[in-house]
């Protein structure tokens, strides 16, 4: 039987930009993504900050998986899609500023604090770009978290959203820690998955720690050999969760 899969906020697009400061490139991606933010696509767009990602923010990392994101990269290193890559998914779509000045014939981006003429074009073309990928994504019918691709139909239009930049850390994906063979691990979505099933009317069961681990997978990374761990824990959990009480630690 499939898992069934808990309703989520509202869907935006993570904006993931680049935070190298050595080359103009990555002024631009900043700037860039600052106007994709708070002026061209402000009530479909969050900011994730990419030193925070890396550092472990469990608020973006979650975004990121449950949402897709746009990689925005001042070079060919492409540091902002790689780590999303690493530590959430592949990003649903990428701009690189240096190839994309070269794709316009742009050249000369100097200015690692006041970007020169150059630079402030090649802002206007890298959010130009980003905005027409926000509208691709949403455009969509959904992001889908199992096969990393979209559905084909358009949703539903969503109402306006207030004129401001906002973080992915308060995009509203709830997480959850748990205590699993004496490791401390972070679940994302664990707590709308437990409402889901207690609205069902399930009551915490053997039978039902399966369907919990699959529920939990479809969001979370579980190792092959540690499912019977995991399944009992999750269970526990839950019991916990059901019974409104603090789980034994």
């Amino acid at each position: 039987m499939e898992a069934a899969m808990p309703d989520l906020p509202r869907k935006k697009v993570g904006i993931v930009a680049c935070s190298g400061e050595e080359i103009a490139e990555g002024t631009v991606t900043r700037l860039a993504a600052l106007r994709v933010l708070e002026q061209l696509r402000p009530g479909d767009t969050v900011t994730i900050c990419l030193p925070l990602f890396l550092a472990g923010g469990e608020g973006d990392r979650a975004f990121a998986r449950f949402y897709p994101t746009i990689a925005v990269d001042g070079c060919g290193e492409r540091c902002a899609a790689r780590a999303t890559e690493r530590y959430s998914g592949k990003p649903a779509a990428e701009v690189v500023v240096t190839e994309l000045a070269a794709g316009c014939g742009l050249a000369g981006l100097h200015g690692r604090r006041r970007l020169n003429e150059a630079g402030q074009r090649a802002v206007d073309l890298t959010a130009g770009r980003v905005a027409e990928l926000v509208d691709e994504l949403l455009e969509r019918k959904g992001w889908d978290r199992r096969r990393g691709s979209f559905e084909a139909e358009p949703p539903a239009e969503a109402p306006a959203a207030p004129v401001a930049a906002t973080c992915s850390c308060g995009a509203g994906i709830p997480v959850q820690k748990v205590v699993i063979d004496g490791r401390t691990v972070t679940l994302i979505g664990l707590p709308l998955i437990f409402e889901q099933l207690r609205e069902a009317g399930k009551a915490p069961s053997d039978h039902l720690a399966r369907e919990l681990l699959e529920t939990v997978r479809i969001y979370n990374p579980i190792p092959a050999d540690e499912d019977e761990t995991y399944a009992m824990t999750l269970l526990r959990e839950y019991a916990a969760f059901w019974g409104g009480k603090e789980p034994a630690r």
